[in-house]
């Protein structure tokens, strides 16, 4: 409890999924809260539930893709704090298609949300984390950050590069002495709207892929993601992977080396369903 009372906690994306589940984690936790999304509806939610728990609670939309608005809204948690102490960039969009079909702009879309939402956060609250002396920042990336899925280019290069930045800050944060920890998360199947709220490329059935993914892919609860997500704050891990198969999987391809390529092509062709 004494790692998180007290603290100001942002979370982007906290309208639903593993965001609503920190914003809840830490609210139990004595966090102060600011929580933005572009979905108004769940996100009011989310403050009501928070609030249920006893938190202070600033709720705001916010599209994580305009950079201005992502700056000005950092002053204005800071002003209504006072201090930042934590930002969870967790807002994330997914895309399935293959490259070949995939037209420029689902892929910069898929870009513009994943990486440099988290980009934008990152650089509009870090002077606020190194000035409170406490500061700690958690980027969302994914298994799909840890090795590559045929029909996931888009949202592979995304979250290998939110994986690349991370451990880059991280570093510099170490060779700079600032009062900042940096912690990058992988989260495995997890039993959110994610999929169902995707976009496809051509020749894609979107459904069919959501109800795969949802029951063959998804394993582990919001709840349980969260709760994984904040042990490994409290404890600063660089890295925090989400689920056995997050776990499971980072093994094997450490293990095989660039041969998992080849081996996943093979599965995921046999499995994963057909586009038309």
């Amino acid at each position: 409890m004494s790692e998180f009372a007290g603290r100001v906690a942002v979370v982007t994306g906290a309208g639903s999924g593993i965001g609503r589940a920190l914003a809840l984690n830490l609210a139990a936790k004595g966090s102060k809260l600011a929580i933005s999304d572009v979905d108004t509806v769940g996100l009011a939610e989310t403050a009501r539930q928070a609030e249920a728990l006893g938190a202070e609670v600033k709720s705001d939309h916010l599209d994580v893709t305009q950079r201005e608005a992502v700056m000005e809204y950092a002053d204005a948690v800071v002003a209504h704090f006072g201090k930042v102490n934590q930002i969870y960039n967790n807002a994330g969009i997914a895309y399935h298609g293959t490259f070949e079909k995939s037209e420029f702009k689902s892929f910069e879309r898929v870009m513009d949300v994943d990486f440099w939402g988290v980009v934008n956060g990152t650089k509009a609250f870090l002077p606020h984390l190194i000035a409170s002396g406490d500061g700690h920042v958690i980027n969302v990336s994914s298994l799909f950050g840890l090795l590559s899925m045929p029909g996931q280019s888009a949202y592979n290069s995304a979250k290998f590069a939110v994986r690349g930045f991370t451990e880059s800050l991280r570093q510099e944060m170490l060779i700079d002495k600032q009062p900042v920890n940096v912690t990058c998360v992988h989260p495995g199947g997890i039993k959110t709207a994610i999929a169902r709220n995707a976009t496809a490329g051509p020749g894609e059935d979107l459904a069919v892929f959501s109800e795969f993914f949802d029951r063959r892919l998804a394993r582990t609860t919001a709840e349980e993601a969260a709760k994984t997500i904040v042990g490994g704050v409290a404890k600063n891990r660089g890295r925090v992977l989400i689920g056995l198969d997050a776990k499971a999987l980072d093994l094997w391809v450490r293990l095989v080396g660039s041969g998992y390529q080849r081996i996943t092509a093979i599965v995921a062709g046999r499995i994963l369903p057909k586009s038309r």
